[in-house]
């Protein structure tokens, strides 16, 4: 039952958009009843949620062997998936529904945005083990760099993203990084040189 909800939820989506999405609509395109969802979903944004990001793994993304190379192969993966037509409409109904409701915002920040920041996780110990960083970055900062300035463009900005803009927050992430790097590290070699 719940594989029908979801599908039934993406199919709806991607046909008539977040905006007129229904319960009944739902209910009637999966072939259950009302109470069933709502027995499952306490909101439309958080069936929406796990219909069309919740379910989905990080995107697939090809390593390349430097930093810069890793971050724009990543947020062109995640630029596809975010540009979507259904993202662009649920984006904002989700934002609004995390900031009212706990148990959703807990449920996005342990699977969707941890599943990111390993990612980020993973190319900044790559980019550590291959000399290109001085130290670890956190890798909450390193996806507020990136794919939080993809979002901002995207949703509230509203800009035209395209593949130049991709490459030039991949740029400036990967210069962020490393400045953050160098700087962690020298404040590092500072307080050992005081002990």
């Amino acid at each position: 039952m719940d594989h029908k909800i979801l599908q039934a939820t993406r199919e709806l989506i991607d046909e008539i958009g977040y905006p007129a999405l229904t319960v009944d609509r739902i209910a009637t395109r999966a072939g259950v009843g009302k109470a069933a969802i709502y027995r499952r979903y306490a909101s439309k944004a958080e069936m929406a949620f796990v219909a069309t990001m919740d379910e989905q793994q990080v995107p697939a993304w090809t390593t390349t062997g430097s930093l810069y190379g890793d971050l724009l192969a990543l947020v062109r993966v995640f630029h596809r998936r975010m540009a979507t037509p259904a993202a662009r409409h649920l984006a904002p109904a989700l934002i609004n529904e995390l900031a009212v409701n706990p148990e959703l915002d807990s449920r996005f920040k342990e699977t969707f945005l941890a599943a990111e920041q390993a990612a980020f996780a993973d190319i900044i110990e790559q980019a550590v083990a291959r000399g290109e960083l001085a130290g670890t970055v956190d890798p909450a900062m390193a996806h507020l760099l990136l794919l939080g300035s993809l979002a901002s463009a995207l949703y509230i900005l509203n800009l035209p993203v395209d593949d130049a803009l991709v490459t030039d927050l991949a740029a400036a992430a990967a210069a962020g990084i490393t400045a953050l790097a160098a700087r962690h590290h020298s404040a590092s070699d500072a307080v050992d040189e005081r002990r």
